[in-house]
């Protein structure tokens, strides 16, 4: 008897098909969404306690984060690294991220966004005032 196929079998749906299939059965497109953002957070999570995965250097932390920053420059806000100690990464936000109700946000959704994609071994972005 065959092996049932596990999740990790199952076709990956880039935005753009998932756009396509909403159209058609948003429930569905909804569905499968969930289920690839759950995977997505198990493999990050096993990569990130992969014992043979080298800790991310500052020099690869500050590529990462000049990205963030071109984001943030958009609005007028700016971002400076401070220090990563183990898995926690220090950043300032500074110009009009200083003391923005969205500034928040702005760390959570852009800059610890890019940086656990590129590095899924940092637990925790947190800004210093």
């Amino acid at each position: 008897m065959p092996a049932a196929p596990s999740k990790l079998d199952a076709p990956f749906y880039t935005e753009e098909e998932l756009d396509g299939l909403y159209e058609t059965d948003p429930v569905a497109a909804l569905r499968i969404s969930r289920e690839q953002h759950q995977l997505q957070q198990q493999f990050n999570a096993a990569r990130a306690a992969d014992a043979d995965v080298p800790p991310p250097t500052v020099g690869a932390v500050r590529a990462v984060l000049e990205e963030a920053r071109r984001i943030l420059l958009r609005d007028g806000g700016d971002l400076e690294f401070h220090s990563l100690e183990g898995a926690v990464l220090t950043v300032r936000m500074k110009g009009a991220c200083s003391g923005c109700p969205r500034a928040a946000l702005d760390l959570k959704n852009v800059v610890e966004a890019l940086v656990r994609r590129h590095f899924p071994q940092i637990t925790k972005v947190q800004n210093r005032f």
